[in-house]
């Protein structure tokens, strides 16, 4: 009398009882932290989503300062947060203002559009988005390019430019078209056309030769259209375009290597310089 029933509840060997109140409490417990769990990731979507209106609007002021404050807010947005369910719709939106921002910006403005375009096509992934994000970009980005405005644009450019073809480019013809880009940079052409000859400064040749390069080890070698690049692997007598075909040529052969196509060349060598496809 007055003694309220238990349900035994044993553990392999153990003697422990449990009260059937106490497994409810449990359960109730449980199914709490679920709700708390699920109710707190949609408030934290909702969060970030209402963020980033907030940033696009800010993209829509005429104050220079504001759309920088913006445009850094939301790099720094996509290096912390994974943003894919939420740019998916509004990838064209985010895009067009950081093409406006980059044509018509300051240098600093136009720097934070790009890095935000490399990192919206990376948020996006491999696909028709982040295929439209490097064609929609990619006439601004050359433009930026080929009038060799401020240094820090050019690389800003060129970093962006290699990002966007990297992943969302769909077959070699768009690859070869940033690899021009990059090269007209590294090895501007003379011509009676064209006037006088420009020399890139060492950081923005240094980063046209990054770029130029990383894209160039994600083909193989025997998809390279050579005729398209005749030109290009001429040598010069200047010291510095010697150097600059040297480590192109490295590269080169770091590419057949990973083609395994070394060993066209293995039985001149005095013994094997590749093993398995690599030095």
């Amino acid at each position: 009398m007055g003694k309220s029933k238990k349900s035994k509840v044993r553990g392999g060997g153990g003697d422990d009882l449990l009260d059937s109140s106490d497994a409810d409490s449990v359960g109730s417990s449980s199914t709490a932290l679920s709700d708390l769990s699920i109710s707190y990731a949609t408030e934290n979507v909702n969060s970030h989503e209402f963020v980033l209106d907030k940033y696009i609007d800010a993209l829509y002021e005429k104050r220079g300062s504001t759309r920088e404050a913006a445009l850094a807010s939301l790099v720094d947005a996509f290096e912390s947060f994974m943003l894919g369910g939420l740019v998916e719709n509004k990838y064209a939106t985010l895009l067009s203002l950081f093409n406006t921002s980059i044509k018509k910006g300051s240098t600093k403005e136009a720097c934070l559009a790009s890095r935000a375009i490399g990192l919206l096509s990376i948020t996006l992934g491999a696909g028709s988005s982040s295929h439209e994000t490097m064609v929609e970009s990619h006439p601004q980005l050359s433009k930026v390019l080929q009038t060799w405005s401020d240094a820090s644009k050019m690389i800003s450019a060129l970093d962006c430019l290699a990002v966007v073809t990297f992943v969302g480019a769909t077959d070699l013809a768009e690859t070869e078209v940033s690899l021009k880009a990059m090269w007209d940079v590294i090895h501007p052409k003379s011509g009676s056309n064209v006037g006088t000859v420009r020399k890139p400064r060492p950081p923005v040749l240094a980063a046209a030769l990054s770029a130029w390069t990383f894209l160039l080890t994600t083909i193989g070698s025997w998809r390279i259209n050579t005729d398209s690049w005749k030109e290009s692997v001429t040598l010069s007598l200047s010291p510095l375009n010697y150097i600059i075909h040297c480590i192109i040529y490295l590269f080169y052969v770091f590419t057949i290597c990973q083609a395994n196509c070394v060993s066209l060349y293995s039985s001149r060598s005095r013994g094997s310089c590749c093993s398995d496809g690599c030095w």
